[in-house]
């Protein structure tokens, strides 16, 4: 590494490269301490960085990092060539969402070249989204080409291990009394035999074997996804649209895909593309849970075969009574109801924890989920088993 300038230091080995961290880190400028300047790709990858998140005007000149990208297309598109080349796609999504919330480039997004120059991720998707009324024609087809490109990655990580998840929790709600060996339920027939327990042989007598059933090919449940489409839930859109499909291409289940707002948008007859599915939401706007559990309510012809899975941050904007009263009486016909905070690879999210509280007095505890343990929690509850998680919200 070479220096310039009256500070600038060249130190060789572990000590350069740990300076060259730090340099790197700091930013430059005399309060940083490095004494150390950068050049070739470094200066390159710290040009890339001050650009986003860079300090004032005129540091460039001395070498330190300088903030914007200049709001012009061509900066922008520049800018986003350098950062894929000089980072990898994990860090590419994120320095992407930082600029479209630190530099505004929202705008940006709605033209072709921009859009295909960015790395796709969920993320993204959700801003496009946002983006879907204001957009011009001329963008939507290159839209809807980066929405695909992020489903369909979607797709292939998390549908096959979703149906064979679901299947075998199918097959194991549907219980028969005269199993064949493969089929027994050893668990469950322990438990109901333990009064046949012989101590001398340490054995239990089974008097009546419990096994699974197997599934046949005619809906056996209905599940019922009910997703909130204000803005702070964009990344569960994405992924309840990619598992409503891949429920709704499994025989065995019926399932029904509803967004809300303070309106209720019944998106079920879309299911068989995902894409639609997303370009059909709003992003956005107030939230009135009330009215979305009622219309899904009004959907329910066979209550204890249903599993109904509201994703939400709780945040209601509609009548909260009538909402917990809603929720009460779905339980009590005998209706599965599964309560999402959020549904993507993030934390715990922002959501209202008084309505969190109140739902798992109702024995519907609230949690947020990774898409990777979704298929986990949709099989405990077709089966009517205790949730996975172990977290729920309070």
């Amino acid at each position: 590494m070479t220096g310039t300038g009256d500070t600038a230091v060249a130190v060789a080995g572990a000590d350069g490269e740990r300076l060259r961290r730090w340099r790197m880190l700091l930013g430059g400028g005399e309060a940083d301490g490095t004494g150390c300047a950068l050049a070739g790709r470094d200066a390159a990858m710290d040009g890339a960085l001050g650009a986003l998140y860079g300090g004032g005007s005129g540091a460039a000149g001395r070498g330190e990092r300088s903030a914007g990208l200049g709001g012009s297309a061509p900066n922008v598109a520049r800018w986003l060539g350098d950062i894929r080349t000089y980072f990898p796609s994990s860090v590419v999504q994120v320095m992407q969402r930082d600029a479209i919330a630190r530099l505004g480039l929202s705008t940006l997004l709605m033209e072709p070249e921009m859009l295909e120059a960015v790395e796709p991720d969920v993320h993204l998707v959700g801003t496009l989204l946002s983006l879907n009324k204001a957009m011009p024609e001329t963008t939507r087809e290159t839209a809807r080409a980066v929405v695909r490109k992020v489903v369909e990655q979607l797709e292939k990580r998390l549908a096959t291990r979703t149906r064979a998840t679901l299947t075998g929790a199918l097959d194991r709600s549907a219980r028969v009394s005269r199993p064949r060996h493969a089929d027994i339920d050893w668990n469950r027939t322990i438990r109901a035999n333990l009064k046949n327990y012989l101590p001398e042989y340490r054995t239990v007598v089974p008097e009546r074997l419990i096994g699974y059933g197997r599934a046949a090919q005619s809906v056996k449940k209905e599940v019922i996804l009910c997703i909130d489409q204000s803005g702070s839930m964009a990344a569960s859109v994405v992924y309840a649209s990619v598992f409503g499909a891949v429920l709704a291409s499994m025989r065995s289940i019926a399932t029904r895909l509803v967004v809300f707002d303070t309106a209720v948008v019944d998106l079920t007859d879309q299911l068989d593309d995902p894409v639609d599915v997303l370009f059909g939401t709003q992003l956005g706007g107030g939230t009135d849970i009330n009215r979305a559990l009622a219309y899904c309510q009004s959907k329910i012809t066979r209550p204890a075969d249903t599993v109904v899975v509201l994703i939400s941050d709780l945040y209601e904007g509609g009548i909260r009574d009538e909402m917990l009263k809603r929720v009460a009486a779905m339980k009590r016909s005998g209706v599965e109801f599964v309560t999402l905070l959020a549904l993507s690879d993030e934390g715990a999210p922002a959501y209202d924890r008084e309505h969190a509280a109140a739902l798992a007095a109702l024995g519907a505890p609230a949690f947020a989920c990774t898409p990777d343990l979704f298929p986990e929690v949709m099989a405990a509850a077709l089966e009517k088993r205790p949730l996975p998680d172990p977290r729920p919200a309070s």
